[in-house]
């Protein structure tokens, strides 16, 4: 099974380690980071394959990453969990009052992140919003 390895940035780290066996055993390493400067310093010197941005990083700091990250070239996909589709402006926005709450069922936002991934692998696939829109 293929590795994805995911910068979270702004989820909860606790969230993230009660999951922890969870994403393991479904492909994903998660490496919690919670500011922009942190995910940026880690951003420069890994290889990820998806942004992963948490509803509790301002918008202001959203779009400042995905600015940054852009700005390198990158073609890495965001997504940012969010209570609104108006909350930021990456590749894919996860709703999750609309889809029941990730926390406590991550299984729905694991499923999300890898049909988004597969789109992402397919000739001339166009992102998707996993459950909401794509910005």
């Amino acid at each position: 099974m293929p590795v994805t390895v995911v910068l979270a940035v702004g989820l909860d780290s606790w969230l993230i380690s009660l999951h922890n066996e969870l994403w393991k055993s479904q492909g994903f390493v998660m490496i919690p980071v919670s500011s922009v400067s942190e995910a940026i310093d880690h951003f420069k010197t890994g290889d990820f394959d998806l942004v992963l941005m948490g509803d509790s990083l301002p918008v202001e700091q959203q779009e400042r990453l995905t600015s940054l990250i852009r700005s390198r070239g990158a073609r890495t996909p965001i997504v940012c969990v969010s209570d609104s589709t108006a909350a930021c402006e990456p590749d894919t926005t996860v709703e999750s009052r609309d889809n029941g709450d990730f926390r406590s069922d991550p299984g729905t936002l694991i499923s999300g992140l890898k049909e988004l991934l597969e789109a992402q692998t397919k000739p001339l696939a166009r992102p998707r919003a996993l459950w909401g829109h794509v910005m």
